[in-house]
Protein backbone atom coordinates (compact mmCIF):
# COMPACT_ATOMS: atom_id res chain seq x y z
CA UNK A 1 0.00 0.00 0.00
CA UNK A 2 1.35 3.41 -0.88
CA UNK A 3 2.35 5.92 1.80
CA UNK A 4 -0.43 8.07 0.35
CA UNK A 5 -3.17 5.68 1.52
CA UNK A 6 -4.12 7.77 4.57
CA UNK A 7 -5.34 10.58 2.31
CA UNK A 8 -7.12 8.53 -0.35
CA UNK A 9 -10.65 8.85 1.10
CA UNK A 10 -10.39 12.62 1.17
CA UNK A 11 -9.00 12.69 -2.34
CA UNK A 12 -11.97 10.67 -3.53
CA UNK A 13 -14.46 12.78 -1.60
CA UNK A 14 -13.43 16.38 -2.09
CA UNK A 15 -10.22 16.76 -4.05
CA UNK A 16 -10.88 19.15 -6.93
CA UNK A 17 -14.45 18.06 -7.59
CA UNK A 18 -14.93 17.66 -11.34
CA UNK A 19 -18.55 16.64 -11.50
CA UNK A 20 -20.64 19.24 -9.67
CA UNK A 21 -22.69 21.86 -11.40
CA UNK A 22 -21.93 21.08 -15.02
CA UNK A 23 -24.82 21.16 -17.53
CA UNK A 24 -25.26 18.06 -19.65
CA UNK A 25 -24.73 18.17 -23.40
CA UNK A 26 -28.23 16.77 -23.82
CA UNK A 27 -29.68 19.73 -21.97
CA UNK A 28 -27.64 22.14 -24.07
CA UNK A 29 -28.79 20.52 -27.30
CA UNK A 30 -32.42 20.37 -26.20
CA UNK A 31 -32.66 24.09 -25.51
CA UNK A 32 -31.75 25.44 -28.94
CA UNK A 33 -33.37 28.81 -28.29
CA UNK A 34 -30.91 29.67 -25.52
CA UNK A 35 -28.01 31.86 -26.61
CA UNK A 36 -24.58 30.52 -25.72
CA UNK A 37 -23.81 33.92 -24.27
CA UNK A 38 -26.85 33.97 -21.99
CA UNK A 39 -26.29 33.75 -18.22
CA UNK A 40 -26.24 30.21 -16.90
CA UNK A 41 -24.83 30.59 -13.43
CA UNK A 42 -26.96 27.89 -11.82
CA UNK A 43 -26.17 29.33 -8.41
CA UNK A 44 -28.19 28.43 -5.37
CA UNK A 45 -30.37 30.88 -3.49
CA UNK A 46 -27.86 31.21 -0.67
CA UNK A 47 -24.57 32.90 -1.50
CA UNK A 48 -21.22 31.23 -0.98
CA UNK A 49 -20.36 33.42 2.01
CA UNK A 50 -23.52 32.40 3.86
CA UNK A 51 -23.04 28.74 2.99
CA UNK A 52 -19.42 28.70 4.14
CA UNK A 53 -20.37 30.43 7.37
CA UNK A 54 -22.99 27.72 7.91
CA UNK A 55 -20.43 25.00 7.08
CA UNK A 56 -18.09 26.46 9.70
CA UNK A 57 -20.79 26.10 12.36
CA UNK A 58 -22.11 22.70 11.28
CA UNK A 59 -20.95 19.70 13.32
CA UNK A 60 -23.10 16.99 11.76
CA UNK A 61 -21.06 15.29 9.00
CA UNK A 62 -24.02 14.49 6.76
CA UNK A 63 -25.45 17.99 6.96
CA UNK A 64 -21.98 19.41 6.35
CA UNK A 65 -21.54 17.21 3.29
CA UNK A 66 -24.78 18.55 1.83
CA UNK A 67 -23.48 22.07 2.37
CA UNK A 68 -20.22 21.26 0.59
CA UNK A 69 -22.18 20.04 -2.43
CA UNK A 70 -24.13 23.28 -2.52
CA UNK A 71 -20.94 25.32 -2.19
CA UNK A 72 -19.23 23.37 -4.96
CA UNK A 73 -22.26 23.95 -7.19
CA UNK A 74 -21.77 27.68 -6.66
CA UNK A 75 -18.06 27.53 -7.36
CA UNK A 76 -18.63 25.48 -10.52
CA UNK A 77 -21.25 27.86 -11.93
CA UNK A 78 -19.40 30.07 -14.40
CA UNK A 79 -22.24 32.47 -15.21
CA UNK A 80 -21.71 31.83 -18.93
CA UNK A 81 -23.43 29.12 -20.97
CA UNK A 82 -20.47 29.19 -23.37
CA UNK A 83 -17.97 28.48 -20.60
CA UNK A 84 -20.24 25.84 -19.07
CA UNK A 85 -20.42 24.05 -22.42
CA UNK A 86 -16.64 24.10 -22.82
CA UNK A 87 -16.33 22.78 -19.28
CA UNK A 88 -18.70 19.93 -20.12
CA UNK A 89 -16.57 19.08 -23.16
CA UNK A 90 -13.52 19.04 -20.90
CA UNK A 91 -15.23 16.73 -18.42
CA UNK A 92 -16.33 14.37 -21.19
CA UNK A 93 -12.83 14.30 -22.67
CA UNK A 94 -11.25 13.63 -19.27
CA UNK A 95 -13.73 10.82 -18.60
CA UNK A 96 -12.75 9.27 -21.93
CA UNK A 97 -9.05 9.64 -21.04
CA UNK A 98 -8.51 12.17 -23.85
CA UNK A 99 -6.36 14.26 -21.56
CA UNK A 100 -4.81 16.51 -24.21
CA UNK A 101 -8.24 17.50 -25.48
CA UNK A 102 -9.50 18.03 -21.93
CA UNK A 103 -6.57 20.33 -21.18
CA UNK A 104 -7.26 22.30 -24.37
CA UNK A 105 -10.89 22.81 -23.35
CA UNK A 106 -9.92 23.88 -19.83
CA UNK A 107 -7.37 26.31 -21.25
CA UNK A 108 -10.14 27.79 -23.40
CA UNK A 109 -12.44 28.15 -20.40
CA UNK A 110 -9.73 29.97 -18.46
CA UNK A 111 -9.07 32.32 -21.37
CA UNK A 112 -12.80 33.05 -21.64
CA UNK A 113 -13.19 33.59 -17.88
CA UNK A 114 -9.85 34.00 -16.07
CA UNK A 115 -11.45 34.42 -12.64
CA UNK A 116 -13.55 31.25 -12.86
CA UNK A 117 -12.48 29.08 -9.92
CA UNK A 118 -14.12 25.96 -11.37
CA UNK A 119 -11.92 25.93 -14.47
CA UNK A 120 -8.68 26.34 -12.53
CA UNK A 121 -9.82 23.67 -10.10
CA UNK A 122 -10.67 21.17 -12.80
CA UNK A 123 -7.38 21.78 -14.59
CA UNK A 124 -5.60 21.14 -11.28
CA UNK A 125 -7.54 17.87 -11.05
CA UNK A 126 -6.48 16.81 -14.50
CA UNK A 127 -2.83 17.67 -13.93
CA UNK A 128 -2.97 15.72 -10.66
CA UNK A 129 -4.45 12.62 -12.29
CA UNK A 130 -1.78 12.84 -15.00
CA UNK A 131 0.96 12.98 -12.36
CA UNK A 132 1.89 16.58 -13.21
CA UNK A 133 2.17 17.66 -9.56
CA UNK A 134 4.06 20.89 -10.22
CA UNK A 135 1.37 22.09 -12.63
CA UNK A 136 -1.36 20.87 -10.31
CA UNK A 137 0.07 22.87 -7.42
CA UNK A 138 0.40 25.94 -9.63
CA UNK A 139 -3.29 25.73 -10.52
CA UNK A 140 -4.26 25.02 -6.91
CA UNK A 141 -2.41 28.16 -5.85
CA UNK A 142 -4.45 30.13 -8.38
CA UNK A 143 -7.67 28.60 -7.04
CA UNK A 144 -6.69 29.66 -3.54
CA UNK A 145 -5.81 33.17 -4.69
CA UNK A 146 -9.32 33.47 -6.12
CA UNK A 147 -11.05 31.62 -3.26
CA UNK A 148 -8.91 30.98 -0.14
CA UNK A 149 -11.71 28.90 1.41
CA UNK A 150 -11.80 26.31 -1.39
CA UNK A 151 -11.71 23.16 0.73
CA UNK A 152 -11.24 20.84 -2.24
CA UNK A 153 -8.11 22.70 -3.35
CA UNK A 154 -6.81 22.80 0.23
CA UNK A 155 -7.27 19.04 0.59
CA UNK A 156 -5.51 18.48 -2.71
CA UNK A 157 -2.62 20.73 -1.77
CA UNK A 158 -2.25 19.00 1.60
CA UNK A 159 -2.25 15.55 0.02
CA UNK A 160 0.34 16.48 -2.61
CA UNK A 161 2.59 18.12 -0.02
CA UNK A 162 2.39 15.03 2.17
CA UNK A 163 3.16 12.67 -0.70
CA UNK A 164 6.19 14.78 -1.58
CA UNK A 165 7.45 14.66 2.01
CA UNK A 166 6.54 18.21 3.09
CA UNK A 167 4.48 17.03 6.03
CA UNK A 168 4.68 20.17 8.15
CA UNK A 169 3.35 22.23 5.26
CA UNK A 170 0.74 19.54 4.63
CA UNK A 171 -0.42 19.81 8.24
CA UNK A 172 -0.86 23.57 7.86
CA UNK A 173 -2.93 23.01 4.72
CA UNK A 174 -5.12 20.44 6.50
CA UNK A 175 -5.60 22.86 9.39
CA UNK A 176 -6.73 25.53 6.93
CA UNK A 177 -9.10 22.93 5.46
CA UNK A 178 -10.61 22.15 8.87
CA UNK A 179 -11.02 25.84 9.63
CA UNK A 180 -13.45 25.92 6.69
CA UNK A 181 -14.89 22.39 7.00
CA UNK A 182 -14.62 21.37 10.69
CA UNK A 183 -17.14 18.51 10.52
CA UNK A 184 -14.96 16.36 8.25
CA UNK A 185 -14.03 13.49 10.55
CA UNK A 186 -11.59 11.94 8.09
CA UNK A 187 -9.68 15.19 7.95
CA UNK A 188 -9.75 15.39 11.74
CA UNK A 189 -8.19 11.93 11.88
CA UNK A 190 -5.56 12.88 9.32
CA UNK A 191 -4.59 15.99 11.29
CA UNK A 192 -4.39 14.03 14.56
CA UNK A 193 -2.17 11.31 13.09
CA UNK A 194 0.03 13.75 11.21
CA UNK A 195 0.42 15.96 14.30
CA UNK A 196 1.40 12.95 16.40
CA UNK A 197 3.87 11.81 13.76
CA UNK A 198 5.50 15.22 13.53
CA UNK A 199 5.60 15.59 17.32
CA UNK A 200 7.31 12.22 17.60
CA UNK A 201 9.89 13.13 15.00
CA UNK A 202 10.86 16.24 17.00
CA UNK A 203 11.56 14.33 20.22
Amino acid sequence: MRRFHLYAPLIAAVLFSMAFGQPSLAQADANESVSLDAPADGKTAKGVDALIAELGRERDPEAANRLTEEIMANWNASGSATVDLVMQWALTAATEKRNAAALDFLDQAIVLKPDFVGAWNQRATLHYTMGNYKKAVSDINRVLELEPRHFGALAGLAAILSERGSEEMALKAWERYLAVYPADRQAQEVVTKLSEKLAGSRT
